[in-house]
């Protein structure tokens, strides 16, 4: 890593972080190479429509995710993000649902699409509870008396933190993406709200492309070797 890239004590570090990072858990990531996801066509549990259509179906989906990623465990990459809290200030920006990072212990992280382990009011999305074990139930409703769906951002739907991420963004003292081909609109921006002279580190075994923006540094490797290399120099 180049020299640009190391920070004072107390500087903000940004990570992003995508599918990449969670599949070195064990964990699918959203779509496969042959569209699916766990074997199921997205349009069919993960947008609204699919709710109206079969909110029975979209649920078990939703349990048995919730399942694999409560048997999941944090890789080395999430134990090392955790570890940068000792020496700086930093915001994980997650693209995933999972709560690998907090269980790997992130203290300030924001889910782009929601966390997997909460419930949402299908009436008032902004009305969350938590879910105890990984069932959530189709008799289970919110204080409006409106059923209880995953608390995740399905396709069609907005992405309410996305201004707040675009804000913390702009203040990074150092970005870091990791394992994330960039392809998910709006979570593809972000990294334009860096600004130009602030180093942005890319973690992928397959650097995704990106254009017209300035200060990159790539480490092609995979999650659970370079961010423990990176995390490693930052710490030293």
């Amino acid at each position: 890593m180049e020299n640009q890239a190391h920070q004072k004590p107390g500087a903000h570090i940004v990570v992003l972080t995508g599918a990449g990072i969670s599949a070195e858990s064990g964990l699918k990531t959203f779509r496969d190479t042959d569209g699916l996801w766990e074997g199921y066509n997205i349009e069919d549990v993960a947008t609204p429509e699919a709710w109206e259509r079969n909110p029975a179906l979209v649920q078990d989906f939703y349990n048995q995710r919730r399942k694999s990623v409560l048997e999941a465990q944090p890789n080395a990459a999430h134990y090392a993000l955790a570890k940068l809290e000792e020496k700086y200030k930093v915001t994980i920006i997650t693209q995933n649902i999972d709560d690998l990072h907090e269980r790997a212990g992130s203290t300030n992280v924001v889910h782009l699409h929601g966390i997997i382990t909460r419930s949402q009011s299908s009436k008032r999305p902004t009305l969350t509870y938590p879910i105890n074990g990984w069932e959530l139930g189709m008799d289970e409703v919110c204080q409006l008396g409106s059923p209880l769906r995953p608390h995740v951002v399905w396709f069609g739907e907005m992405v309410p933190m996305i201004e707040t991420a675009a804000q913390i963004c702009a203040k990074a003292d150092l970005f870091i993406l990791i394992g994330t081909s960039l392809a998910v609109y709006p979570a593809s921006g972000l990294i334009n709200y860096v600004p130009d002279e602030i180093p942005k580190i890319i973690v992928d075994p397959k650097i995704p492309t990106v254009y017209n923006v300035a200060n990159i540094i790539k480490i092609e490797a995979k999650a659970t070797v370079g961010v423990p290399e990176l995390v490693g120099e930052l710490m030293g």
